[in-house]
């Protein structure tokens, strides 16, 4: 059982060191870096004090401990897909609202290029 433990742990200790050296390294965004060395220190320390779940589980009420796990990780990965899914959003949104701005500012380029190209056909 200890090995376990200790495995878990480590597991969760070494996931969290990952995700700051992805986040230094600028390969992950430091908000979404911030949930996920959340999410492994909470699997490091679950890891070192497995009764901890049993414990939070005997308080809530659940008869079987590892259910109040399986939907602890559930609602994370939902609140995390629910999250990602807000920012596609705004991130599809801003490069429309971009592509409209371009193709204003390209058809006034293209009117400036043809004003200027009447303007000199009509000079002597």
């Amino acid at each position: 059982m200890a090995t376990m433990q200790l495995t878990t742990a480590l597991l969760g200790v070494g996931l969290a060191v990952l995700i700051l050296y992805l986040i230094r390294r600028d390969h992950l965004y430091l908000m979404h870096g911030l949930f996920w060395v959340v999410v492994a220190v909470s699997a490091a320390f679950l890891g070192a004090w497995p009764g901890l779940i049993d414990v939070l589980a005997r308080w809530i009420g659940f008869s079987y401990p590892p259910a109040l796990l399986l939907l602890l990780a559930s609602m994370v990965l939902f609140v995390k897909a629910l999250h990602a899914d807000m920012v596609n959003t705004r991130v599809e949104r801003d490069v429309r609202r971009l592509n409209q701005r371009l193709a204003l500012l390209e058809a006034d380029i293209e009117s400036v290029r043809y004003s200027t190209r009447t303007d000199s056909d009509q000079q002597p």
